[in-house]
């Protein structure tokens, strides 16, 4: 399934929140993302017609099934990846900024490996 990189910035945004607070509404993923209102309103309308989403009677965002699977993979891959930068010795910040980046442009292939590598030497949480 090939979705764009902005999509999946925003997939990953309402994963974290969800995580984070219980509920997600676009002025949460506007502030976490630091994006404008309008910005996170189009992506919303994108992410719902793709069935990614949907919004309650509340204006909270839940994941339809789909969407849930996206978000949790690039979650995986950006916790993963950061781990891994800070075992190189790159300071936490960084990596995570780092991690964001690499995560979207990194093979399958280099990316299970770095995992295996993450979890066989740490007892980092699968």
């Amino acid at each position: 399934m090939k979705i764009r990189e902005s999509a999946k910035e925003y997939l990953e945004a309402i994963y974290v929140l969800q995580e984070q607070n219980g509920f997600v509404r676009s002025i949460d993923i506007a502030g976490y993302l630091k994006v404008s209102k309008p910005s996170v309103s189009r992506a919303m309308g994108v992410l719902r017609k793709n069935g990614y989403i949907h919004m309650d009677e509340n204006s909270q965002i839940h994941f339809q099934p789909a969407g849930l699977e996206i978000a949790h993979r690039i979650y995986d891959r950006h916790r993963i990846l950061t781990a891994y930068l800070i075992r190189l010795g790159v300071a936490p910040e960084t990596a995570a900024a780092d991690a964001c980046r690499i995560e979207h442009i990194l093979s399958e292939e280099a990316f299970l490996k770095i995992k295996k590598s993450v979890i066989s030497n740490t007892s980092f949480p699968t």
